[in-house]
């Protein structure tokens, strides 16, 4: 009875061991490949173009914001009640109306981002699957990512990065 036990163990342990061996794990840096990329430059250009002019927007919202405040603080004594009132509700509206924008401007960045972004990503994903096959790779984790590394440690050996940049057409720089 011990000898059978001993046996399936040292079979299963021999198994567990083989199935290990084929193992060929790497990672990999996909922020890294991302700003190597040529179309990195572009994304970032057109980012900033639309911040700036959601930024423009918020400035010009906040202008007539200021410019009505001061024409209220100015001719606050002659207005009656009625126009006072009426007054401070346009500028409380116009205040809210500034926060909202900037709230949904928040948004519409991230947004854009993601939208700009999601084909550079989809490419990389595809560069990092070839990789993996053409180099028979079972595993490849990323690191890199503050906060969200799946990887805690690894050998230098096993950086299949310079391996995607090529796959992609970027020569990877000489140091990183």
């Amino acid at each position: 009875m011990k000898i059978k036990f001993f046996i399936t163990t040292l079979a299963v342990c021999s198994l567990g061991i083989l199935s290990a061996q084929n193992m060929k794990i790497g990672y990999t840096n996909a922020e890294y490949i991302l700003g190597m990329l040529p179309e990195a430059k572009q994304i970032d250009a057109e980012l900033r173009a639309y911040e700036n002019q959601l930024q423009n927007q918020l400035q010009a919202k906040y202008k007539d914001f200021q410019a009505k405040m001061a024409d209220y603080q100015a001719n606050e004594a002659s207005y009656n009640d009625l126009v006072r009132t009426d007054k401070q509700n346009e500028l409380q509206g116009l205040q809210q109306s500034i926060q909202e924008f900037q709230a949904n401007a928040e948004e519409s960045l991230i947004k854009k981002r993601n939208q700009l972004l999601q084909p550079a990503i989809e490419k990389i994903g595809t560069a990092i699957k070839a990789v993996a096959v053409e180099n028979g790779y079972t595993h490849i984790f990323s690191e890199g990512t503050s906060g969200v590394d799946v990887l805690l440690y690894a050998s230098e050996q096993f950086d299949v990065t310079d391996l995607i940049l090529k796959k992609l057409g970027v020569t990877p720089p000489t140091q990183k």
